[in-house]
């Protein structure tokens, strides 16, 4: 599957592995809860190791681990609900994440150019023939009345 990262459509080399499943070779995601439970297993392994946090998860849960993360997924189950756009500010303003901020799910291809001013820099639409539209929802607009995270 492809993914827009960086405003770039690229090849996508991250696994979502489900609570139930066991750890698979290559760069992985895990839910918070998951991460949590496994946390030693999981630093353990010798790729990338990512976390797919939710609108109900509490971003000062993962703040004191965000050095051994590479990868943060904002799983949207609901356009309507919009605190994962806070859990993206927080990551990037308050505790400064560097890694990859992936929005994934339920969000709607116009939010895209919104859920980037607060920090998210990759995106995985439900449909692959969604991504040229995702990609230029970026692009939107070319003045900024407030600052933000970009």
């Amino acid at each position: 599957m492809q993914i827009i990262k960086d405003k770039k459509i690229i090849e996508d080399t991250w696994r979502y592995v489900p609570d139930d499943a066991g750890l698979i070779a290559g760069d992985i995601c895990v839910s918070l809860a998951r991460w949590k439970q496994d946390k030693q297993q999981l630093l353990a392994h010798k790729e990338g190791l990512g976390i797919r946090m939710g609108s109900a998860d509490v971003v000062d849960d993962v703040a004191p681990d965000l050095k051994d993360i590479q990868l943060i997924e904002l799983d949207f189950t609901d356009f309507a609900d919009g605190r994962l756009f806070s859990h993206a500010w927080l990551l990037r303003g308050r505790y400064n994440y560097q890694g990859e901020l992936r929005a994934t799910g339920h969000y709607m291809p116009d939010q895209a150019f919104y859920l980037a001013r607060v920090g998210v820099n990759a995106f995985y639409p439900e449909k692959v023939e969604d991504l040229p539209v995702v990609l230029s929802y970026l692009n939107d607009f070319t003045v900024k009345y407030q600052s933000s995270i970009n």
